[in-house]
């Protein structure tokens, strides 16, 4: 079935490009094609940023990107969805504006290429400097026409930009006849929205996009990027999404707040052991090290001013300290370290559950998410009063509804409630949105079902016909 979904998707797509030929698009030139879901972080979430290991699933709803050469130097990046969020398209670039006195542009140069109306083509059009710098093409032969349709709803925390991100740089590899494993195309995925789009994302959504597999959740070691796995499902289980239907999003100050918090914590625990002590990762230590040796030592609030004063930056390479904001430094150190903990056990439950065919492990699973969702909410201070009544609905249904348990999707605030759950309990899950849309009049989206990852759908070449 999700497999079906995912080829109906394409077929689509292919018959709306034909729309664009003549226009956008010239008959009789291949188009690379290349699709990419969303993803549900079913564990680990913001813990990735710390080294943690997450536990990410993928949804049906993809993004699909088309590219075909041009005869110019020109760069035109189409969306279908962007007229109805008032954005500009196309977005027209030619290849020397991605170069200043013949050397590719700094991060801070190339976001000034695309203002606020433009933005949404920073996504896509942000693998061109980014695979010239990494020196995967030495210099751009020619231009190309990008076309975007995505069905990921954004800020909802499923992973909008990522699933751009890895349709368009699989695309455009294979248009190019370039040839990249997938951690690595994941990885510059990830360089494109830091330092071109400006959010200071980790790398498991663009990971899970491009090799997720439809009915497993991938297990992932965020040091740097490290696929531990693919975890079935037992065969009576599924993950579900609610959507609140509040903006979702990992460029905003709170969750900016909650990761510097971290990499705060991470430099005065490194600033008393050896260099490289923990490999630079927070989720090396244990929370029995951690509550043992580093608890009491942290502050639980710190200016900073205070902290610049006194270590200096933080090691992130995408955020820096405020000195006007006040960090909660313990709390922001102690989840991700907590949450990777979480994570394994809640592996382990799944396996249990899966080879005794007892529905307890799953029950016990539930009582993880909801400790992740409290930590999420009372420690790094992030999540929303409309992610609470879900997570409170969810949780008076309970098992005998077939509901095991829910927690916040990713990073920021709002967004996504992933929902574990029996296969059979499509109706406890409507139930649940039903009756959050009648008390907060928001109209909830629910996410049913997972499809392949980028590589295992495939990558495609087609001609456009008159």
């Amino acid at each position: 079935m999700t497999a079906k979904r995912a080829e109906n998707q394409f077929r689509s797509f292919r018959r709306r490009l034909g729309t664009l030929a003549g226009d956008f698009l010239t008959l009789g030139v291949p188009l690379s094609m290349a699709r990419a879901p969303g993803r549900l972080d079913v564990m680990g979430g913001v813990a990735d940023y710390s080294g943690g290991t997450v536990l990410e699933g993928t949804l049906g709803e993809a993004a699909l990107v088309a590219v075909q050469p041009r005869g110019d130097d020109l760069l035109v990046a189409h969306s279908y969805q962007a007229t109805a969020h008032g954005w500009r398209t196309p977005v027209t670039l030619h290849l020397a504006d991605l170069y200043t006195a013949g050397r590719l542009k700094s991060p801070a140069q190339l976001r000034v290429l695309f203002p606020r109306e433009a933005h949404w083509a920073s996504y896509v059009l942000g693998a061109f400097p980014v695979l010239a710098r990494n020196r995967i093409v030495s210099r751009w032969p020619h231009g190309a026409t990008l076309v975007l349709d995505s069905g990921v709803p954004m800020g909802a925390g499923v992973a909008s930009s990522g699933a751009i991100e890895v349709a368009t740089m699989a695309a455009l590899l294979h248009a190019y006849d370039l040839a990249l494993d997938g951690l690595r195309l994941a990885r510059l995925c990830q360089q494109v929205e830091n330092h071109v789009a400006g959010a200071p994302c980790g790398v498991m959504d663009q990971v899970t996009a491009a090799l997720g597999e439809a009915g497993k959740l991938l297990i992932l070691l965020c040091q740097p990027s490290q696929v531990l796995g693919l975890q079935p499902l037992p065969s009576w289980a599924a993950t579900f999404g609610i959507d609140t239907g509040v903006k979702h999003t990992v460029g905003g100050r709170q969750y900016a707040r909650a990761r510097v918090g971290a990499y705060m914590g991470l430099k005065i625990i490194t600033s008393h052991l050896a260099p490289r002590a923990l490999g630079g990762y927070l989720c090396n230590l244990t929370p029995e090290q951690f509550r043992r040796d580093w608890w009491d030592r942290l502050p639980s609030k710190m200016t900073g001013a205070e902290f610049l004063s006194r270590y200096g930056e933080t090691d992130d390479l995408v955020t820096t300290v405020d000195p006007a904001e006040t960090y909660s430094v313990r709390g922001c150190t102690s989840y991700p370290i907590y949450e990777t903990a979480r994570v394994r056990k809640f592996v382990e439950l799944l396996t249990q559950a899966s080879e005794t065919g007892d529905e307890r492990p799953l029950v016990r699973a539930g009582r993880l998410m909801y400790a992740a969702h409290w930590g999420y909410r009372t420690l790094l201070g992030l999540g929303a009063t409309e992610t609470d009544l879900i997570m409170r609905l969810v949780r008076k249904r309970g098992p005998k509804h077939g509901l095991y348990g829910a927690k916040t999707s990713g990073g920021g605030s709002g967004g996504t409630m992933a929902i574990l759950a029996r296969a059979d309990a499509n109706e406890a899950v409507e139930e649940v949105a039903d009756e959050y849309a009648r008390r907060t009049g928001l109209q909830p989206h629910l996410f049913v079902g997972s499809s392949p990852g980028t590589l295992a759908f495939g990558l495609r070449r087609v001609n456009l016909q008159a």
